[in-house]
């Protein structure tokens, strides 16, 4: 493609999406594209500052949020979660990950904050969706795709999630999401603030992330994006949710994994702040040192391998991916960031010095991210080459 403009207006044109909002950003070169519709009657054309439901690239601002709570000691990262999250103080592990239920052996040792943030707390979804174990998480923590208004409070959540098993011990293996959600939970019991309020007062107010929040307010749902699925004809799409929907109120469970909304020039002030080792301008949010844990692969090979279905082939740090094999032609070792199943990606290529931003509506159908993203990256990485070696 010769730019984002028509990268993008090529997948409105075919019919895939609605609209999108693409940036690429190189210190103050930003290439910004928005194209189509907020949704798919054409009630008003897309916008730079539109709004989306980003799923789960909530989960760096997590992470972000958890790794400060770490740098004032109020949380450690060798520390038993159950410090704060008693419910999690003896948890119990399927016998085998296929095992029923109710065969479950005590963990081994405690669940630690770095296992929730590196996903490897026990809790999760696996290769294998089919496994006994997962079930529960569908059904009784209505996990899964984002759906704000149906899940209980933290409290009632943690209670829940305590009455089901780990299906490995901890640190052994990495499981998708839960453990995410988690940590929004742990983040508000240690720093005694409600896990939105944190997230407004330390994290958005100083970056300037005006829009990002778990819910959008009637005064702004002009700019909100409508979202959709592929309906089941294979040829059209079918609306899940528009601006006076879930979003439209405050969750009575804000996740950490999946819960906010942002928007393009959001995401890109979080992305500087991680490419400036942690600072902004005005200040600094987190430590040079916090940025690298966050931003490092903390996997091991057999643990990238198992989760080929979600990082293919990459790694995890905190909160996000951490690409350390050159596989396709954007994966540059370093690069951090995360999509979600709403149809956004955010990453950051210390590299190159470039972030990089796409925000469409469209759920995805799987874990590997769709063409549209896989071609946004590919131009993203043509733009700005990273050195080989």
């Amino acid at each position: 493609m010769s730019d984002l403009r028509s990268l993008l207006e090529t997948r409105v044109g075919d019919g895939s999406l609605p609209g999108a909002v693409g940036l690429v950003a190189h210190g103050e070169d930003v290439e910004v594209a928005a194209v189509g519709s907020l949704d798919t009657s054409g009630t008003a054309p897309m916008a730079r500052d539109s709004l989306f439901r980003i799923a789960s690239v909530t989960k760096p601002v997590t992470a972000a949020a958890t790794m400060l709570l770490i740098e004032e000691g109020l949380l450690g990262l060798d520390v038993p979660v159950a410090r704060w999250l008693p419910e999690l103080a003896a948890p119990v592990v399927v016998r085998t990950p296929s095992s029923p239920v109710d065969d479950v052996v005590p963990a081994d040792r405690p669940i630690t904050v770095a296992d929730l943030l590196t996903l490897r707390a026990g809790y999760g979804f696996p290769a294998d969706f089919s496994l006994p174990a997962v079930a529960p998480l569908f059904s009784e923590l209505k996990q899964g795709p984002p759906q704000s208004g149906q899940v209980a409070a933290p409290d009632e959540w943690t209670a829940i999630l305590a009455g089901i098993p780990l299906l490995h011990q901890p640190g052994r293996a990495w499981l998708y999401h839960t453990c995410s959600d988690i940590l929004g939970v742990l983040v508000a019991r240690a720093s005694g603030q409600p896990f939105e309020d944190f997230l407004a007062e330390r994290l958005f107010e100083p970056l300037g992330m005006r829009d990002t929040a778990f819910a959008v307010p009637r005064e702004q749902r002009h700019r909100f994006t409508s979202s959709y699925r592929a309906a089941s004809d294979g040829g059209s799409l079918e609306r899940v949710d528009g601006p006076d929907g879930q979003w439209s109120s405050l969750p009575s469970f804000p996740s950490g994994g999946g819960g906010l909304v942002s928007t393009a020039d959001d995401l890109l002030a979080f992305g500087r702040m991680l490419l400036a080792e942690g600072s902004y301008e005005g200040g600094r949010l987190l430590s040079p040192e916090s940025v690298r844990q966050m931003t490092t692969d903390h996997l091991t090979a057999r643990q990238r391998e198992e989760a080929t279905l979600f990082l293919e082939g990459q790694g995890w740090g905190f909160g996000g991916s951490v690409d350390v094999a050159r596989i396709d032609p954007w994966n540059v070792p370093g690069r951090y960031g995360w999509i979600g199943g709403t149809g956004t990606a955010a990453h950051v290529v210390p590299a190159t010095g470039t972030v990089t931003v796409l925000l469409t509506q469209r759920e995805m159908t799987a874990p590997t991210p769709p063409e549209v993203m896989r071609e946004f990256w590919t131009y993203a990485a043509a733009r700005y080459q990273a050195p080989v070696g």
